[in-house]
């Protein structure tokens, strides 16, 4: 038994030093990527018959053109095997799930005044499956449980379990369970995202100003210190510092001709 425990303890730390995020930091992965894209589609079908889907055709052109664009860069014939919804909720969300899926709250069209702006939330969102931080953070969580059990949690009746997975995938707001990424998670997003959305032809410094736009909308929140994730300040510096690169990415895609039009 105990021979049993070294050898699982070996096999788990050599599988953790294999795995390595797009920015090159290590990582503790033991929750395999087709488990996770299960129950990130399995979780995107819920979200669907519980929340009202958007039926505005503007609304859903306009996010459906920026998610192609992020989405082509990634290669293959990714851009196609990405579902994107618009969700009738005022609240300014947006999230990204393994499976390939996309969601983005009207509130968050509203509160992003440009393209540019909600291309930087979409290559956010984007840059966390592709950094698979929500299997970072099953991995972290549920070591000790097999595939099979988290994909029980995920079906069936709404449970605190089942609540408690939908935050580690990257849903604690829309379920009432609060579960945000880590600080180290929300910059690497930030990062990946704005090199994501450069490359695709859109202005990095949206991202700038989204954040702006966020500091404004959420005057009275918690000190960073209290907080998992980096004050809006701190972002907004961490972006300005990679500008540079994302700038020069930027000026790369356009003279490739990708000029996104989305709205």
């Amino acid at each position: 038994m105990y021979k049993k425990i070294v050898i699982s303890v070996l096999l788990i730390s050599s599988l953790a030093a294999c795995a390595v995020s797009p920015t090159g930091r290590r990582q503790f992965l033991i929750v395999g990527e087709g488990q996770m894209s299960q129950m990130g589609a399995q979780a995107y079908a819920q979200m669907k018959t519980k929340q009202k889907l958007s039926s505005s055709l503007q609304a859903n052109t306009y996010v459906r053109c920026i998610a192609n664009a992020i989405t082509r860069e990634l290669g293959g014939n990714q851009q196609s095997q990405w579902e994107v919804n618009v969700f009738e909720n005022a609240s300014p969300n947006a999230f990204a799930l393994p499976g390939k899926k996309i969601g983005v709250n009207t509130g968050m069209i509203t509160l992003a005044q440009s393209q540019d702006q909600l291309a930087a939330v979409m290559g956010h969102e984007v840059g966390h499956v592709l950094a698979r931080h929500s299997a970072e953070r099953m991995s972290l969580d549920t070591a000790t449980k097999t595939g099979t059990q988290l994909l029980q949690v995920v079906s069936g009746e709404s449970t605190p379990a089942k609540q408690k997975v939908f935050g580690l995938l990257g849903l604690g707001a829309q379920y009432g369970v609060k579960l945000p990424f880590s600080r180290k998670h929300e910059s690497e997003a930030d990062i990946i995202g704005v090199e994501l959305m450069a490359k695709a032809g859109f202005d990095p410094r949206g991202s700038v100003q989204l954040w702006q736009n966020m500091a404004k909308a959420s005057k009275g929140s918690s000190p960073e210190f209290m907080s998992t994730h980096p004050s809006n300040n701190t972002r907004i510096n961490q972006l300005n510092g990679h500008m540079s690169k994302a700038m020069s990415l930027y000026r790369q895609a356009q003279a490739q001709g990708k000029k996104p039009q989305c709205g």
